[in-house]
């Protein structure tokens, strides 16, 4: 399986665009996948420059209706026209709104009907080629993300929090697992103790978001001690497990969960790629 990241908030090549959104491409020898399409149609561009061809991809699994992770997707459509595009109907029957630095809408305004025939919608559970899960994470054991709290559906004048009915969870393979968390908004733990209510599958590797922000003056979040905690936990459960993220994982904070997770964790960017 290799995966490549077209498209995060950081980048080590100045040939590539970044962007604060997430899009991986996700490839075996019998499928070719994007998880997620970015904010916008750079991962397009990135995409090409390095030499994959998203004509061939053959399904986008959106984990959730924010804009940063389904910006491009109307850029995609005109581009690819074979791809299933696999999500939550709430991803898209939904207005979502930030209140971090002001409020503002955090959701796309676009008429997909045109496409209606290449849109699957997950309800609670569907498996692809016996080798592919997406579901809704039910576990709910430990915390929520912090910064979940300024997050908010419905309309302007009557928002309310997000519940994050639209976030849905795709993990690949049939007993070594990779799993793809997008931003992890129900919380990585609970979205790994869900997948855990299957014992005969052992987790290999996650990868996204973890929705851990660093903290800044006006904005606090988790503590250190509680990104510690969250570390000793990843660890004492999943002591195999390698753990990929960017994106919404703060930098700070990646450097905390480091010094408990050491070789376990790793950081990707825009044009990072692995073998797994």
């Amino acid at each position: 399986m290799e995966l490549v990241v077209l498209s995060d908030n950081r980048k080590l090549d100045e040939s590539l665009e970044s962007e604060h959104g997430l899009c991986i491409y996700l490839e075996t020898e019998h499928y070719k996948c994007l998880l997620d399409t970015g904010a916008s149609d750079k991962f397009i561009g990135n995409a090409d420059k390095m030499g994959i061809e998203l004509t061939d991809v053959d399904y986008v699994f959106i984990s959730h209706g924010h804009a940063d992770h389904i910006g491009g997707l109307p850029a995609f459509l005109e581009l690819n026209k074979k791809a299933k595009i696999v999500l939550s109907k709430h991803a898209i029957n939904q207005k979502f709104f930030s209140k971090r630095n002001g409020l503002h809408l955090i959701s796309l305004d676009i008429d997909f009907t045109p496409f209606a025939d290449r849109f699957i919608f997950v309800e609670t559970e569907i498996v692809f080629k016996n080798e592919i899960r997406v579901f809704s994470a039910k576990g709910h054991n430990y915390l929520l993300p912090k910064a979940n709290a300024t997050l908010y559906k419905g309309i302007e004048d009557d928002l309310e929090l997000d519940d994050f009915n639209h976030e849905l969870v795709i993990t690949f393979g049939t007993e070594n697992l990779v799993v793809y968390t997008g931003c992890a908004h129900k919380g990585l733990l609970n979205i790994l103790d869900s997948i855990s209510l299957f014992p005969s599958k052992q987790i290999k590797t996650v990868i996204g978001g973890f929705h851990l922000l660093d903290c800044k003056t006006g904005q606090e979040y988790e503590t250190e001690k509680e990104i510690e905690e969250i570390a000793i936990e990843l660890k004492k459960k999943y002591p195999h497990t390698n753990f990929i993220t960017g994106h919404c994982t703060g930098e700070k904070v990646f450097q905390e969960l480091k010094e408990q997770l050491e070789m376990q964790l790793t950081h990707f960017y825009t044009g990072y790629s692995t073998n797994i």
